[in-house]
């Protein structure tokens, strides 16, 4: 009986192969930074979500180590237990104090975290109004929760309009509209401003996930809310991509909603505390991050994504429409896509091939992502194996 079950499984992966679907690990032998080894060779990466460059910052790395070194390897305790180290709480600090909130609550990752946001929060007298275009795990965390569910098209604010109305007719308690601060494969922008405008006229409450934001959007890269100069109520948002490029996740709210989150939020009470190392390395990389050297950062940061967008529209590719580091290259089919990718490896960049259940079908892209580490010299070497490849397989 028991064999089915995995001739079934056989199967479904050789289906997501034909389809072209099958996304293989490549195995890095370096450090994160704008040139890796991969197959014992220098590649440019291109696709990192190392948008400050700090992942492989010597004095981030080296917080790290000291942290390590004092407070050992981890807690081997959820928080609640024995696992709630003074870093920990400096850390908690330093986050809430960094992006202007009274207290924040850390997770093992940013999907446990917006995992864990809606269900302690929000019941079934309430209702959660969701971006159509929002991360996995806040589709998974919102599916947790009991509250009623309504849906608006990407940044659609009519629509938004129309579904807060619903919920308002429909006797709803507590409304609150849940959305990413920048769309992670698109690297659209959400329309804070507006948003916060409609949540004014409907009495709701705003949730932001800010993964692909925070460090350097906004002023001293607070995220997409300080972007638009508004403010929202829970912003959710990693360690592990520009603060850092480690791991962990986190909630910033009001005090009282921090303290509820840690008497119920199921991700926090049963998982291990973060660990001291990537405590340390955070606390370095927000002290960059909200200094003068982030703001340099930044400022190197968008004219790499300036100069990288104005020369691969004149090369003739498709983009989609943007100002942020996310800059995804359309391509459509899947299987071109990975094709795409594994020329443009050969021909010295690394990139990955984005298609179906990660993108809509049929929209399949090359997610190119750039970093304040990057050089100009780098971005034109980059663009040039792009055209070099694009010509050979047809897209431009």
């Amino acid at each position: 009986m028991t064999q089915t079950f995995y001739d079934r499984v056989a199967g479904e992966l050789t289906d997501i192969d034909a389809q072209g679907l099958t996304k293989p690990e490549r195995v890095i032998a370096s450090r994160q930074g704008p040139v890796i080894q991969v197959a014992g060779r220098d590649v440019l990466n291109f696709c990192a979500n190392n948008y400050l460059g700090l992942a492989g910052d010597e004095r981030v790395t080296q917080a790290g180590m000291a942290a390590q070194a004092k407070w050992g390897a981890g807690t081997a305790s959820v928080r609640f237990i024995c696992g709630t180290l003074e870093i920990h709480k400096e850390l908690e600090a330093a986050i809430a104090g960094y992006l202007g909130f009274e207290d924040a609550i850390l997770f093992a990752a940013a999907f446990d975290a917006n995992g864990g946001i809606f269900e302690p929060l929000f019941g079934e007298n309430d209702a959660i109004v969701s971006d159509s275009l929002n991360h996995a795990s806040i589709i998974d965390g919102v599916r947790l929760c009991k509250a009623k569910r309504y849906r608006f098209a990407n940044s659609d604010m009519d629509e938004l309009e129309t579904r807060l109305k619903e919920a308002r007719t429909a006797g709803a308690r507590d409304i609150v509209i849940a959305t990413d601060g920048a769309f992670s494969m698109d690297g659209y922008i959400a329309k804070l401003d507006q948003i916060r405008a409609l949540a004014d006229k409907y009495d709701a409450l705003i949730m932001v996930d800010d993964c692909h934001a925070t460090g350097f959007l906004g002023p001293q890269g607070r995220g997409s809310f300080a972007h638009h100069g508004v403010q929202v109520d829970f912003v959710t948002g990693t360690f592990g991509k520009a603060l850092g490029g480690a791991m962990g996740g986190f909630i910033c709210a009001r005090k009282p909603v921090v303290e509820l989150l840690k008497q119920r939020a199921r991700p926090y009470l049963f998982s291990n505390a973060l660990s001291p190392a990537v405590c340390g390395s955070s606390l370095e990389a927000i002290r960059i991050a909200q200094g003068a050297e982030g703001d340099a950062l930044r400022t190197r940061l968008s004219a790499n994504a300036h100069r990288y967008r104005g020369a691969m529209a004149e090369a003739g590719f498709t983009l989609l429409d943007g100002e942020h580091p996310i800059i995804p290259v359309m391509l459509g089919d899947a299987k071109l896509a990975q094709d795409f990718a594994a020329r443009a490896l050969e021909l010295g960049v690394y990139v990955i091939g984005f298609s179906f259940p990660v993108v809509p079908r049929g929209q399949a892209r090359i997610r190119t992502q750039m970093s304040a580490a990057h050089t100009f010299d780098q971005i034109d070497r980059t663009v040039a194996a792009f055209t070099q490849a694009g010509r050979e397989l047809g897209v431009i």
